[in-house]
């Protein structure tokens, strides 16, 4: 069997860092750069139309917005709003889609063609496309997120009802911004080194990992607790691991219920690489429930799909692996997707747009990374037998066996 291989659905002109997919639209924001370094690399903002053509997933650029001398590392994505993490501050950012006007008829009026680009670029350049919705993008606040000597943001969340905006990096310190106004409203330090991903729970309960090998649950500026992902494996050391990314995810068939998800990678590199680790919590008590090793090579990204089904997973080496939630069993994989680290990664939406783009597919899931492409990894629908069909089969075999039964011991009936 030929090894599975991943399609290309975009290449940008810089490295891309971050993406996400619109809840209610086909569009799909990835974004990235060269940073401040006059290497010529530019840094931007790219909106993706997402359709389906001819049976396949495409992507093609509708606007890219330009973003000075700051590559986009992290971002999230509330509606219409984006928080993206550019250096040492947090960016706010709205954008709104403007349909094309419809050309006018033949009736001696002046005629509106379709909108035109805004220069003559070829396609795959940062300028709108023709035919095709125009992105307006304004830039609505800007504040510093960490003070550092290398100051960085490394993750921002919006929390569920988007009135709250969390920020973490490179200085160990978790910050709470009141959403829109974004007024700050908590500050403090939540780690020895920097803040590695944050994950918003329940009651807006905060989860850090930190590069200080602690993972920890907060409530406002309160430790609640702090995980501990190996007590049930004591051959393991402390301090052998530490917890690389964080994740909440819904449960499927249980809307009350919650599951936290958490990366462990090891510490330090050796000539034989030690497994990394998926850990499933309880999101409500934060105990857990189930760890299993996903491979050898180190985890750079999480991401869940909006059902809690599936978990996705990149690496440093460039290869990308789908799991089950339920299991924590890999189902999906492919060996260096990328030519080099996965930075970030994003599932389809499960919406009524979403379910159009996957196409009868479970599950599609989109990766980028600092070589410039954005994957596509799509996941099959997996066969089942019908209910029915199991029953008389089930049926067929209490027959048979009585049969034989009668057969190896008659009247015994």
């Amino acid at each position: 069997m030929a090894p599975r291989r991943a399609a290309e659905l975009y290449r940008a002109p810089f490295p891309l860092y971050t993406v996400r997919l619109h809840p209610r639209r086909p569009l799909a924001i990835t974004a990235g750069g060269g940073g401040a370094a006059k290497t010529g690399i530019r840094n931007g903002v790219h909106f993706l139309q997402l359709e389906q053509i001819g049976g396949k997933l495409s992507a093609s650029l509708l606007h890219s917005h330009d973003t000075e001398t700051r590559a986009t590392m992290t971002m999230a994505l509330a509606d219409d709003i984006i928080a993206a993490g550019q250096d040492a501050s947090c960016h706010i950012l709205r954008f709104s889609l403007r349909e094309p006007e419809p050309a006018a008829g033949r009736n001696g009026s002046r005629e509106k063609g379709p909108r035109k680009r805004k220069g003559p670029s070829p396609v795959g350049q940062d300028e709108t496309q023709n035919q095709t919705s125009e992105v307006i993008v304004e830039s609505l606040h800007s504040v510093r997120t960490d003070f550092s000597p290398d100051a960085l943001q490394k993750a921002v969340r919006f929390n569920a009802d988007c009135s709250l905006l969390v920020t973490g990096g490179a200085d160990g310190f978790l910050r709470l911004w009141e959403f829109p106004s974004m007024k700050k409203t908590l500050e403090f330090k939540a780690h020895d080194g920097e803040i590695e991903d944050i994950a918003l729970g329940p009651d807006n309960k905060v989860v850090t990992a930190g590069r200080d090998f602690q993972c920890c649950v907060w409530q406002q500026d309160q430790l609640v607790m702090g995980l501990c992902w190996n007590e049930n494996l004591p051959k393991i050391p402390d301090k052998a691991y530490r917890y690389q990314a964080c994740r909440f995810g819904a449960v499927e068939d249980n809307a009350a219920a919650l599951r936290l998800y958490t990366v462990q990678v090891p510490h330090k590199r050796e000539r034989r690489p030690p497994p990394c680790y998926l850990t499933k919590w309880d999101g409500k008590s934060f105990l857990p429930l189930l760890t299993r090793p996903c491979g050898t090579e180190v985890i750079s990204c999480l991401s869940i799909s909006d059902s809690g089904t599936f978990l996705g997973l990149g690496t440093v080496t460039g290869s990308v692996a789908i799991h089950i939630a339920f299991s924590l069993q890999r189902l999906y994989y492919v060996k260096e997707a990328h030519g080099i680290v996965v930075t970030d990664m994003a599932f389809v939406p499960e919406s009524r747009h979403g379910r159009e783009l996957l196409a009868g597919n479970e599950a599609a899931l989109l990766s980028v990374a600092v070589d410039s492409r954005c994957k596509l990894h799509l996941l099959p629908s997996r066969r089942s037998l019908p209910v029915w069909l199991l029953l008389l089969l089930c049926a067929g075999l209490i027959v048979a066996a009585i049969l034989l039964l009668q057969l190896a011991f008659p009247g015994f009936l």
